[in-house]
C-alpha cells in the first residue's frame, strides 16, 4: 500500500552558507523553528569540559537589543509557545514554536541571541551555579550514571568516555584563558556556514523562505568548519560488548550503519508481536522488556544499544537468542517491512505538530542505507538461524478498514429485503444506550484530527490495564493516535488525540482489552523527583471516597465520554465501538473538595536527596470569571517567578509555574526542585513571592490581556491543546461556547480583577495543596 501523500521539505543553501529546510503544512495552527549548530560537547577544548553546554545556557540571558525580559524565552512564554535547547555530542539545537502572527518576532530574537550574546562575567557566574546544580542532579541520577557506566566498554580515548556536563571546577569563569576559549568557540562555530535552520508552518513556501532569508541576514557570516573526526569506538576487531547492571542487560554494538538504517532495525527489534524476539524472551522467562536505540552517530560511527530488562543473571541464552534473531532478520525479505516503515514515517509526518516537524531529521530508508545495514549484519558473522522466528505483522491501525456491506443488509441481501429484520439488527437490540457519550463541535470538523475522552467510575480502586496497554499505545501511536490511560482514585480514563480515521478501530481494541484478563503491568520507570510529584498530584486531587475491599470490577462501573471535533462518520463508528465497552453509560457527577483556607501537605517518597515541591492552588470557584482572572495572573507572574527563583536566588534548574487543570478543576501550579534549598526554604521563597504579587500587578504597564486571549483563538489552538481545554470545560459544566467566552473574559480583566485574584491566592481562598518529597514544612 503506498504511503499517504505528504509534503516533503524543501532544502536550500543561502548565499552566506546557511542551510535551510522548509516544510509547508496547511493543517498546522502554529509555526516552529529548529536551529542546529554543527558543534557540541565533543568539539570543545579538552581543558574546558562543559563549555558548549555553558554557552548554550548563556545565549538565553539576553542581548543589548533584547534583554532577558524581552528575549526569546520570555517572548515565547508570553505568547503561549514552547522553547528549549539541547547540547549533544556534535550538535547544539535551539528550537521554539509560536502562533503564526508572532513567529517572525521569535526568529528575530533567536538570530540576535545567537549572534550578539552579552557573555558578561556576572551572567556567567550566576549561570555556572545553575549548571553546577544540574551536575549535582546528574551525578545523583541512577539512569544518568548507568549511561556513564555503559560507555566504559568503549575505547578509553573516545570522547564518549569523557565528562562533558560542566560544573564549577570545569568552568573557571575568572580565568582569562577560559574566557578566550569561550569567545573563540562562539566565533568559530556560531556563524552561518555552521548552521542549519528548519522551519515548519502553514504559510506558503515563499513566505517561509522569506523568513529564512531575513533570519540569515542577522547572522554572523562564515564558512563551514569541519569537525574533527573521533578515534575509533573500539580497538582491534571487537565490535561490541555486554554490560549488566541490576536487572538490565545492555548489548552494545559498534557499527558504521547510518542512523536511518539503525532506526529501521530498532523498529523491528522492539516489536512485541508473537514470533518476535521479545515474545520469545518472555515465553522463556528471560526478559520482560526490550528497547533498542541508536544513541550516537557521527562521521560514520554509530552505536546500537539493546536494553533487556532481565529476570535472570544468566545472559548467555539472551545473547544467543539475539544473535539468532539478527541472523534470521539479515536473511529475510525486507520488502513488506520497508513498505510498513515508509507508512510509519509518512503517518508520523502527517500528524506531527509544528515543533516536531521542524525537528524531524529522519530520512527515508534509501538503498545505500539498506546496503549498509546488510553489511553491518554480515560483519557480525552470525551463524545460520535455528529458531522459527516470524517477521512483525502489519500494524492493524495503519490502514483504513475494509469497506463493509451496505448498512442494514446482510450478505446476499438486496434492498428488496430491507423490510426483513437482519441478524445484525437483532444483535443491535442488545447494545447499550450510549447517551453518556456526547460530542462537542466547538472545534471545526474540517480537520483530519480529533479527540475522544472516556472516564470510568469504579466502586473500588481502578485496575491497571497491564502489559496489554504498551502494545496498544505503540500501534495507535504509529497510526497517528496518541493513546493514554490514567488511573486516579476510583476513576480510570482513556484519552485518544490525533487522526480520526484509526480511532474507531483503536477503541474496538481498547474495548476488547478491557474485557480480557490482564497480565501484570511492568515495573514503573524511575524518574526525577519533580516528575514523580507531578505524577502523584492528580491522585491527591481526586477527592475519592474510601474504596471498599471488593476487587475492582468493570461490570458495575459507570462510564461517560466526550468526542471532540469528529466528523459525523467518525462519530457513528465511535458510537458503535463504544457499545462494546464494559460497564454502564451514565453521567458521572463531579465531586470537588472544598479546600477554602486549608493548607494540605502530601509527602511522596523519591530517590534523591534534593528537595522537590509542588504547590497547587485551585481557583476559589469554578466560574469562568475566576478562571480568566487566574489565567491572566499566571500569565503575568510566570516570567518574574522564574527570574526570582531560578536566576536571582539560583534555587535550582527545575523551576516553573503555570495554570494546571485536573479533572475539570483549574488552579495555579508552582514547582521547584533544588539541590541546595530545603523544603522549608522553598516554601518561604514561594510565600515571599506571592506576597509581592500586588506590587507586581500595580507596576505593570501591560497586563497581557491581548496576547493571552489570542492563545485561545480556534485558529491558533493545536488539536491536542483545544481538546484538553474542552474536556476539562465539559467536566466543569461550562457551556459549549467555553473558548470564546474565556477569551472575552480575559480581554475584559482589569487591574482590579488581578489584584482580587492575587489576594485570593495569598489567602488560599481555593486552598493550597503541597506535594513534596519530605515531611510537612508549613505551620
Amino acid at each position: 500500500m503506498p504511503a499517504p501523500a505528504q509534503s516533503h521539505p524543501i532544502h536550500l543553501t543561502l548565499t552566506n552558507g546557511l542551510c535551510v529546510s522548509l516544510r509547508h503544512a496547511p493543517r498546522l495552527k502554529r509555526c516552529a523553528a529548529a536551529l542546529r549548530v554543527a558543534a557540541g560537547s565533543h568539539d570543545v577544548p579538552l581543558a574546558w569540559p562543559g563549555l558548549a553546554h555553558f554557552l548554550e545556557h548563556l545565549l538565553f540571558l539576553g542581548t543589548e537589543r533584547f534583554p532577558a525580559s524581552e528575549g526569546l524565552m520570555a517572548y515565547v512564554q508570553r505568547h503561549g509557545g514552547q522553547v528549549n535547547a539541547s547540547t549533544r555530542e556534535r550538535t547544539t539545537d535551539f528550537f521554539f514554536e509560536l502562533p503564526v502572527l508572532t513567529f517572525a518576532d521569535g526568529l528575530e530574537r533567536l538570530a540576535d541571541m545567537l549572534t550578539h550574546p552579552r557573555l558578561t562575567t556576572e551572567d556567567q557566574l550566576r549561570e555556572r551555579e545553575v549548571l553546577h546544580a544540574e551536575f549535582i542532579a546528574w551525578s545523583q541520577d541512577a539512569a544518568a550514571q548507568q549511561q556513564v557506566a555503559l560507555l566504559q566498554g568503549l575505547a578509553a580515548d573516545h570522547p564518549l568516555r569523557g565528562f562533558h556536563a560542566g560544573n564549577r571546577d570545569s568552568l573557571p569563569v575568572e580565568n582569562e584563558a577560559f574566557q578566550q576559549a569561550l569567545r573563540a568557540f562562539h566565533a568559530h562555530f556560531y556563524q552561518s556556514g555552521q548552521m542549519t535552520l528548519s522551519l515548519a508552518g502553514p504559510q506558503p513556501l515563499a513566505e517561509l523562505e522569506a523568513l529564512a532569508q531575513r533570519f540569515s541576514k542577522a547572522l554572523a557570516s562564515g564558512p563551514l568548519h569541519p569537525q574533527s573526526a573521533p578515534p575509533t569506538l573500539m580497538s582491534g576487531q571487537v565490535r561490541g560488548y555486554q554490560h549488566l547492571a541490576g536487572n538490565h542487560l545492555y548489548q552494545v554494538i559498534c557499527c558504521e550503519a547510518p542512523r536511518e538504517a539503525l532506526e529501521f532495525l530498532s523498529t523491528w527489534l522492539n516489536a512485541s508481536a508473537p514470533g518476535g524476539l521479545l515474545a520469545e524472551l518472555k515465553t522463556q522467562q528471560l526478559a520482560t522488556a526490550l528497547h533498542a536505540s541508536a544513541p550516537y552517530d557521527f562521521a560514520g560511527q554509530a552505536l546500537l544499544v539493546i536494553d533487556f530488562t532481565v529476570e535472570t543473571q544468566e545472559t548467555t541464552q539472551i545473547e544467543a537468542l539475539l544473535h539468532d534473531w539478527l541472523s534470521f532478520f539479515a536473511h529475510s525479505d525486507w520488502t513488506s517491512l520497508r513498505e510498513e516503515f515508509a507508512l510509519l514515517a509518512a503517518r508520523q509526518q502527517q500528524t506531527q505538530g509544528a515543533l516536531a516537524l521542524a525537528r524531524n531529521h529522519s530520512e527515508a530508508l534509501s538503498e545505500p542505507a539498506v546496503a549498509a545495514l546488510k553489511a553491518m549484519l554480515d560483519s557480525l558473522h552470525l551463524p545460520r538461524s535455528q529458531h522459527k522466528w516470524q517477521l512483525a505483522p502489519n500494524n492493524p491501525f495503519l490502514r483504513p478498514p475494509i469497506k463493509e456491506e451496505r448498512a442494514g443488509l446482510i450478505r446476499g441481501q438486496t434492498s428488496a429485503h430491507r423490510g426483513l429484520r437482519t441478524f445484525a439488527q437483532d444483535r443491535s437490540r442488545g447494545r447499550k444506550d450510549v447517551s453518556a457519550l456526547t460530542f462537542s463541535h466547538a472545534m471545526t470538523t474540517d480537520s483530519d484530527e480529533g479527540a475522544l475522552y472516556l472516564q470510568w467510575r469504579l466502586k473500588a480502586g481502578a485496575p491497571e490495564l497491564g502489559s496489554t496497554s504498551q502494545a496498544l499505545r505503540e500501534n495507535a501511536g504509529q497510526a497517528g493516535v496518541e493513546l493514554s490511560f490514567e488511573a486516579t482514585g476510583n476513576d480510570w480514563r482513556v484519552k485518544m488525540i490525533g487522526l480520526q480515521q484509526p480511532m474507531p478501530a483503536v477503541l474496538e481494541a481498547v474495548a476488547h482489552a478491557l474485557n480480557q484478563p490482564q497480565a501484570p503491568a511492568p515495573a514503573p520507570v524511575p524518574m526525577i523527583a519533580i516528575r514523580a510529584l507531578l505524577n502523584a498530584l492528580p491522585e491527591y486531587c481526586a477527592n475519592a471516597t474510601a474504596a471498599d475491599e471488593t476487587p475492582a470490577s468493570w461490570s458495575d462501573a459507570r462510564w461517560q465520554g466526550l468526542g471532540i471535533g469528529l466528523t459525523a462518520t467518525c462519530e457513528a463508528a465511535i458510537k458503535a465501538a463504544a457499545a462494546r465497552l464494559p460497564g454502564q453509560p451514565a453521567i458521572i457527577e463531579r465531586d470537588v473538595a472544598d479546600l477554602a483556607d486549608q493548607h494540605l501537605w502530601h509527602a511522596v517518597t523519591t530517590d534523591t536527596s534534593e528537595a522537590a515541591l509542588l504547590l497547587f492552588c485551585p481557583t476559589p470557584s469554578g466560574s469562568l470569571a475566576d478562571e480568566a482572572a487566574w489565567r491572566l495572573l499566571s500569565h503575568l507572574l510566570q516570567a518574574p517567578f522564574y527570574q526570582r527563583l531560578r536566576v536571582e536566588l539560583q534555587l535550582g534548574y527545575a523551576i516553573f509555574s503555570g495554570v494546571r487543570q485536573i479533572n475539570g478543576q483549574t488552579g495555579l501550579l508552582f514547582g521547584v526542585q533544588s539541590p541546595t534549598a530545603s523544603l522549608e526554604d522553598i516554601v518561604e521563597h514561594l510565600q515571599t513571592f506571592l506576597q509581592q504579587l500586588p506590587a507586581l500587578i500595580e507596576c505593570s504597564d501591560e497586563l497581557g490581556n491581548q496576547p493571552l486571549a489570542a492563545q485561545f483563538a480556534p485558529e491558533a489552538l493545536p488539536t491536542a491543546q483545544a481538546a484538553e481545554l474542552l474536556w476539562h470545560a465539559h467536566l466543569a459544566g461550562h457551556p459549549s461556547d467555553y473558548l470564546p467566552q474565556l477569551q472575552q473574559r480575559i480581554l475584559a480583566c482589569t487591574q482590579g480583577d488581578l489584584l482580587q485574584a492575587a489576594r485570593q491566592l495569598q489567602d488560599a481562598a481555593g486552598g493550597w495543596r503541597f506535594v513534596a518529597n519530605g515531611p510537612r514544612a508549613i505551620g
